[in-house]
């Protein structure tokens, strides 16, 4: 995987923003069963019943890491997504994966 150069701090926080509140609009929109709660780098989502999916953003490596019942993972800006520095993947289809199987209903955030 060739990643684009490093970002500023700045352009990483604002992207990294943006991430958290295009999950937050998402959930609004589908009216899922999730509370979302931001502290800082952190945004959590609780599901209805009880289990967590939890999103950080790592200021440090420039990466969003994403923790799920289906696993921790990693992604960094490769100038158009957000993909996984382990392998394969995206991180909105893994994130819609990862509250599906919290949720056990399709859901979908792009």
């Amino acid at each position: 995987m060739q990643w684009k150069g490093a970002m500023t701090e700045g352009e990483f926080l604002d992207r990294s923003d943006a991430v958290f509140a295009r999950i937050e609009a998402a959930i609004d929109e589908q009216e899922l069963e999730i509370d979302p709660l931001r502290a800082g780098n952190v945004l959590e989502l609780e599901c209805e019943d009880g289990s967590k999916v939890v999103v950080n953003r790592h200021t440090a490596n420039q990466e969003i890491w994403l923790a799920a019942r289906n696993g921790g993972f990693h992604y960094r800006w490769d100038g158009q997504d957000w993909q996984s520095t382990r392998g394969s993947g995206e991180f909105y289809a893994d994130l819609s994966a990862a509250l599906s199987l919290h949720l056990g209903t399709t859901v979908h955030i792009a």
